[in-house]
């Protein structure tokens, strides 16, 4: 695939054990294709591009023996099995699945001037996987099995999705310890993938709310200030002013987002937090309880000790006899 891929776009090709990677730098585009084959016969690819043209990738695909899970956490792209067949739209933060059962390939348009960053999630489910692997059986029986056209679905918005795939990107390790994190969290974007088509199809509500794709943007660049600033201050009120739309927005965004109110989810960012200070840094407990903004020491043992099973004198002490072990 990213032979061709290679052909059609130029750019300079690398391989890396199982993962590839193609940057492009050219009168067609800027960005970077990555792609890197996992255990079942899997295959993630990631799109980090720009074109300064409108561009379509033809992806064969075999009848009958993939399924592609397709999510945009910036940008649209398009998607259809052939040239005069009906096309889906994937925007920013929604889900996409295709499953060619009656043609072999799948068309991926990308539009001129248009940043996109998004993720596919290529399983095999011919016979073969299906019989050695459980897990792509039942992805063949969900999308596979039953279907006597290709099958085509653009979901919701998901914006837990976004925050996994950031996770994703910062993965810094390398050989087997990289292949077995991005393994891990690919299974999980693949999990939710799976759970938001079907709770889409169990409700026939708008599963975002009230919210605006603009919102639902201003609700992650909030939590990514929140996971870079975690002593901040400021009031409920204060932080939805800064992302321009109201209190209630808010809390309804990270609700949806991170299963948590705005509190909730900057107590649980300060306490991770935390626990990487109390780990890699010399500080001492109360240093690092008012360098984060907690104004209680003994609050802030509490819920360290509720999430973590010790308190962090505890956690700080076992580490101490881990390194001199």
């Amino acid at each position: 695939m990213f032979h061709a891929l290679n052909n059609e776009v130029g750019g300079t090709f690398t391989t890396n054990r199982r993962e590839v990677e193609l940057k492009i730098d050219n009168e067609l585009g800027v960005g970077v294709i990555r792609g890197i084959e996992l255990e079942r016969h899997t295959l993630f690819i990631e799109f980090d591009v720009k074109f300064k043209e409108d561009v379509k990738f033809v992806v064969e695909s075999s009848k009958r023996s993939v399924v592609n899970f397709l999510y945009c956490s910036e940008g649209k792209l398009k998607h259809s099995f052939n040239n005069n067949g009906t096309s889906n739209t994937v925007e920013t933060f929604q889900t996409g699945i295709s499953a060619n059962i009656e043609t072999n390939e799948n068309h991926i348009s990308f539009f001129k001037d248009v940043y996109v960053n998004s993720t596919i999630i290529s399983v095999n489910t011919s016979e073969k996987s299906s019989l050695k692997h459980h897990i792509n059986s039942m992805v063949s029986e969900l999308f596979i099995s039953g279907n006597t056209a290709d099958y085509s679905y653009v979901g919701s918005y998901n914006l837990k999705i976004a925050e996994n795939i950031k996770q994703l990107k910062a993965i810094k390790q390398d050989g087997v310890v990289r292949t077995l994190l991005i393994q891990g969290l690919v299974n999980f974007i693949l999990a939710m993938e799976i759970e938001q088509h079907s709770l889409d199809i169990k409700r026939s509500q708008n599963p975002t709310g009230s919210l605006s794709t603009f919102e639902l943007k201003q609700v992650k660049e909030l939590s990514d200030y929140i996971n870079n600033f975690p002593e901040t201050n400021l009031s409920v009120t204060e932080l939805a002013a800064k992302i321009s739309i109201s209190p209630a927005k808010v809390q309804e965004g990270f609700k949806l987002m991170h299963g948590k109110t705005l509190n909730n989810f900057i107590r649980s960012v300060r306490v991770k937090k935390s626990e990487e200070l109390i780990k890699n840094t010399d500080l001492n407990i109360s240093e690092i309880v008012y360098s984060l903004g907690f104004s209680s020491r003994s609050y802030f043992s509490k819920i360290f000790k509720a999430q973590y099973n010790c308190s962090p004198i505890e956690y700080k002490q076992n580490i101490k006899l881990a390194a001199t072990a």
